[in-house]
């Protein structure tokens, strides 16, 4: 993985993003010694993007495994202001 500053990435753009697509590179870009982006190959989106849904799932795959007693709907949302 290269690290390089947001500078230099905008001077360089398309040259980093060739590098992006066709090489399968990773930049880290960084402002004042902090990492502030990331320019990743798009599969490795869809991976970060798939592990995401996977997690989410088996999160909301326990909580309805979960014995504690349920709030409807209808009730949660007044509770949270969030009804008309």
């Amino acid at each position: 993985m290269t690290r390089i500053p947001a500078s230099e990435a905008r001077l360089q753009f398309a040259d980093v993003i060739n590098k992006v697509a066709f090489g399968g590179e990773r930049f880290v870009l960084h402002r004042h010694g902090k990492d502030v982006a990331a320019i990743v190959p798009v599969e490795d989106l869809q991976l970060l993007e798939n592990l995401e849904d996977r997690m989410d799932l088996e999160l909301a795959r326990a909580a309805l495994k979960e014995k504690a007693p349920r709030i409807a709907w209808t009730r949660l949302k007044q509770e949270l202001g969030l009804t008309d």
